[in-house]
Order: structure tokens, then C-alpha cells, then sequence
């Protein structure tokens, strides 16, 4: 609501006479267990149909980019994954999390938002050595920057191709995205600031 108050007084082309949305709402009932079973399995589809093909292939990719060049050892450290967290790690030093395995989930999770747990997982050889691992590198306040920046930075790939659909404009897709990303960092900046001076306090 604040982002569209913003937007309509400093976008020109958006200044004007509010046209009236009519909406034709549907009868309200109590449903069925049928219709509930339909509509479950119907989602239930389309997200196995998301992780067997957008999840699986970001993950693939993430574990490409984490074994070559081969004579890197056991270690990320050299591998072409490492240098892209790498030299994105510092624009999130300020957040709290300014390492390369977050830089590398956030970039991936640009492609499917699930892909930042998954990412994870690779990153730290297995779903299991998750928990343990983050908590070496997080601290309580720095994950919950990282949620947020996660919760509001760029939306999927799908949702810029929707937007570019819809308004059918690159410009607008293109907006759009940088505007969730400085959203984001906005609020998890804010965040760990403030509540690092509470705590100081």
C-alpha cells in the first residue's frame, strides 16, 4: 500500500482520475471434500511439477558450479561458485550476513525462492549438516535479516515474466526487480541495525 501511494504521486504516468474495480465475486459455500481433495491435488501437482524441474535443475547447476574447476580438493574455496559468492558477499556485510554461501543462495533463489534452502543443502553437503552449519555462520539476529531480505527481495523469474506480461513492458519488469532488491536490503539493513543497538542498549 505504501509502495503504490509512493508510486502514483512521484510516476507521472500513473497520476490520473482511480479507475473503479468491479469484481464479480462467486457464491460463497462450505466446501466439499471432494473439491478440497481436487483442488489439493491439483497444487500438490504443480509443485512436484516446480521441484522436479525448476528446484532440481537450480540445484544441478549449483553443484556444477561447486566441483569445477576439479583440482579445487574438498574444498569450495577455488571452485566458480565460490568466486560469484565471493564477490558478492560484501554488498551483504552489512546485513550481518556478508559470507559467500548467502550471497550464493540469494542469487539462486532468484530463480525459485525454494532454491534457498536448497542451495543450502548443497552448499553443505546434504539437507542434515544444515542446521549446524548455519548456525556457525548466522547469528540469531543476522538469519532473521537474511529471512527478510529473502522474504522481500527479487521475486522468482516467474513472477518478472509476469509482470512483463502483463504490462508489457521490459522497463516495468526491469523497475520492478531493482525495486524489491533495494526493498529488501532496505528493510534487513534496518532491521539489523536497530535491534543491534537495542541489544547494545
Amino acid at each position: 500500500m505504501l509502495s503504490a501511494k509512493l508510486f502514483r504521486s512521484t510516476i507521472p504516468s500513473l497520476k490520473g482520475p482511480i479507475s473503479p474495480l468491479v469484481m464479480e465475486l462467486p457464491p460463497y459455500r462450505i466446501p466439499s471434500l471432494k473439491g478440497i481433495l481436487i483442488l489439493a491435488s491439483e497444487r500438490s501437482r504443480e509443485f512436484l511439477k516446480k521441484a522436479g524441474t525448476i528446484i532440481f535443475a537450480g540445484v544441478v547447476i549449483v553443484w556444477l558450479l561447486s566441483t569445477i574447476p576439479l583440482n579445487h580438493g574438498e574444498s569450495l574455496e577455488g571452485t566458480y561458485l565460490w568466486r560469484i559468492g565471493s564477490f558478492f558477499a560484501p554488498i551483504f556485510k552489512w546485513a550481518g550476513f556478508g559470507f559467500p554461501e548467502a550471497a550464493i543462495a540469494l542469487i539462486f533463489g532468484v530463480n525459485a525462492k525454494e532454491l534457498v534452502v536448497g542451495t543450502f543443502g548443497t552448499l553443505f553437503g546434504g539437507e542434515e549438516n544444515i542446521p549446524q552449519a548455519l548456525q556457525s555462520l548466522f547469528t540469531p539476529l543476522s538469519a532473521y535479516a537474511f529471512m527478510v531480505m529473502s522474504l522481500l527481495y527479487i521475486p522468482c523469474i516467474a513472477s518478472i515474466g509476469a509482470i512483463y506480461r502483463e504490462t508489457g513492458s521490459v522497463k516495468w519488469a526491469i523497475f520492478s526487480t531493482i525495486y524489491s532488491l533495494i526493498v529488501g536490503y532496505s528493510f534487513a539493513l534496518l532491521i539489523y541495525y536497530n535491534f543491534r543497538l537495542i541489544q547494545k542498549n
